[in-house]
């Protein structure tokens, strides 16, 4: 017998009047009875459009809104395939996602232009108009639970960005670990400013507390000014919050940031990046729960601190945590043979969560998956402790005369510095060393640094082939949706301000 889940329709009932998901834009609220209603509705139009357990894509191309929430629990009840499109995209990317996914239907906001792929176009801010009110999808509408319900285009900070085949079995299981890593229950309250086409934001801040029944106020991305009002707003009492380490340490340098008015939030997770000691130790330190974490498209969310226990916190900073019990990790060599205690090699990962394959790319999704496994792409090391620490993109290290360098490495001494907001380094051609490093670095507002004080630090404080040769103090640093720096574009920048190409 297959399974069946629907939080949402579990709380319409246990839990009716309970606030669920909160519009920012707009001051719209939806009760967990209100919501059941629109999915319903919305389901009930989607199945008797394409027939009940269609598998047909069904795509936005829209910045966070309450219409995506409700979309993807109504492409679960009809049967079809919610796939978020990344609306930061060019236009010709877009273009081959939707040649990829082939949708039925895309709902795009205002002023976003809809794929020339899409069968049928209609305005997200029409969707929930579409089908009657009162009106379900038939009992049966449901794909099977390990079947794809969502095909979630990965960020590509690495190159052509792949469409990963998630079920309600993976985000249940991957949400589940977060639930249980992170103290979330029915009371808590996230703020979601992660983009809803990204996995954090889709399943971290959204449907985790959906499946807890807590409640999600979305907003429509984030916004140093606004995002730190509504953490410190009493009357919301967010408890919980999710960035990528780059839109910590903006809200670090914002002149408001008043450590005090956060210490009530109970996890402040960290992921997408490795995030610098160096900040994690400052917001700990400053009575604010700051704690990195590990998850991926493919994997859902697997690792975590324990936030509860700042001592730890300070002690491990830099570590991504302890794994979540529906996740089990090893480190391995080339062959997938694991490594012992303090060695890197690469982070691979099995469980329940983990994702079925890539949409359309059987070839690499073998590679990828080999016998239950996920292979991260991400260089790692467990400490005697048992905690993890990613050091960075395996396919980011660069050898600079017989030497592994790991960028992150570099990335995380050049944050103790007040003066630099962000940095990114990347491993470029050298005659004499083979690869070299090259820093660009963003200086922090009303603060300045030179590229001479960037390469002293980094010679103060890491060995001499981690230094960089060069270092460019700059405005922009290239990343995606998500915060992720794509290295491959900083690469050929750096390639190209160099003249080797």
């Amino acid at each position: 017998m297959d399974m069946l889940f629907d939080p949402i329709a579990t709380y319409a009932r246990s839990t009716p009047a309970r606030l669920a998901v909160v519009d920012m834009a707009d001051g719209r609220q939806w009760t967990y009875r209100a919501l059941h209603c629109a999915v319903d509705r919305l389901a009930a139009w989607l199945a008797s459009e394409f027939g009940p357990n269609s598998g047909q894509r069904i795509a936005t191309l829209t910045k966070n809104c309450a219409e995506m929430v409700v979309l993807q629990y109504a492409t679960v009840r009809s049967g079809c395939i919610f796939v978020p499109f990344n609306w930061r995209l060019a236009s010709a990317e877009i273009e081959a996602l939707a040649a990829d996914a082939e949708p039925a239907v895309v709902f795009p906001q205002a002023g976003f232009e809809a794929p020339a792929a899409a069968q049928r176009v209609i305005p997200i801010e029409d969707m929930l108009q579409l089908g009657e009110e009162g009106t379900a999808p038939p009992a049966d509408a449901r794909r099977p639970f390990e079947d794809v319900s969502c095909l979630l285009y990965t960020s590509g900070t690495s190159g052509r960005p792949k469409g990963v085949m998630l079920s309600e079995r993976t985000n249940f299981w991957g949400c589940t670990g977060f639930i249980l890593g992170n103290d979330v229950s029915m009371h808590s309250r996230f703020l979601c400013d992660m983009p809803l086409f990204h996995t954090a934001g889709l399943h971290a801040a959204c449907r985790t507390p959906i499946q807890a029944g807590a409640t999600v106020y979305v907003t429509p991305g984030f916004d140093p000014v606004l995002t730190l009002e509504r953490l410190s707003d009493p009357e919301l009492g967010i408890t919980h919050y999710f960035s990528v380490p780059q839109m910590a340490a903006t809200l670090w340098n914002q002149p408001t940031f008043d450590a005090a008015k956060l210490r009530n939030i109970k996890v402040w997770a960290i992921g997408g990046a490795p995030n610098p000691k160096a900040q994690s130790e400052r917001f700990v330190a400053a009575g604010v729960r700051i704690g990195e974490g590990f998850g991926m498209s493919e994997t859902g969310s697997n690792f975590g601190m324990p936030v509860s226990d700042p001592a730890t916190l300070l002690a491990k900073a830099g570590s991504c945590g302890l794994p979540w019990v529906t996740i089990e990790p090893k480190i391995a060599d080339d062959d997938g043979n694991p490594l012992p205690d303090g060695e890197t090699g690469e982070l691979w990962l099995r469980g329940p969560s983990v994702a079925l394959g890539y949409w359309n790319q059987p070839d690499l999704t073998a590679t990828a998956f080999p016998d239950g496994w996920f292979r991260t792409g991400d260089a790692a090391m467990r400490d005697e402790d048992g905690f993890y620490y990613i050091m960075d993109r395996k396919k980011d290290m660069y050898i600079s005369g017989g030497e592994n360098v790991y960028p992150a490495e570099v990335e995380a001494a050049l944050a103790e510095l007040p003066e630099v907001a962000e940095a990114a380094i990347v491993g470029v051609p050298d005659e004499r060393w083979g690869e070299v490093g090259r820093a660009y670095v963003i200086p922090t507002p009303g603060k300045s640094i030179t590229a001479e004080e960037v390469i002293a630090h980094c010679t103060a404080r890491l060995a001499k082939f981690k230094v960089p040769k060069t270092a460019v103090i700059t405005d922009h640093i290239q990343r995606t949706a998500s915060g992720k720096v794509q290295k491959h574009v900083m690469r050929a920048r750096a390639i190209e301000e160099l003249g080797l190409g």
